[in-house]
């Protein structure tokens, strides 16, 4: 059974910064892809920054150009770098793994933004 562990998550104010990260219990280059989803109160979750195995990214339009995903195999992590955080970006953070047919996901990080 995959595991996968978020850690980062917090408050912050508008226009600050966060850096997410997520271990997994298996070696990450056999995923078929990594990514982090978010989920705000009243709304469906959605994807927010997805790497692929041969390293093709795509994230959601609103991140673009504030919000990186990176992977790192001698750590088996995944992490998302947001900058210039707004309070539309409030909502439990999920780490996602995608590998052979099954989806696993971690327990989800809290990420608040406010002043």
């Amino acid at each position: 059974q995959v595991q996968l562990v978020e850690s980062g998550g917090g408050l912050v104010q508008p226009g600050g910064s966060l850096r997410l990260s997520c271990v997994a219990s298996i070696n990450i280059f056999s995923a078929d892809s990594l990514g982090w989803y978010r989920q705000a109160p009243r709304k469906e979750r959605e994807l927010v920054a997805r790497i692929r195995i041969f390293g093709g990214i795509n994230y959601l339009d609103s991140v673009k150009g504030r919000f990186y995903i990176s992977r790192d195999g001698a750590k088996n992590t995944v992490d998302l770098q947001m900058n210039s955080l707004k309070p539309d970006d409030t909502a439990v953070y999920y780490c996602n793994m995608q590998q052979g047919g099954a989806t696993y996901w971690g327990q989800g990080t809290q990420v608040t933004v406010s002043s």
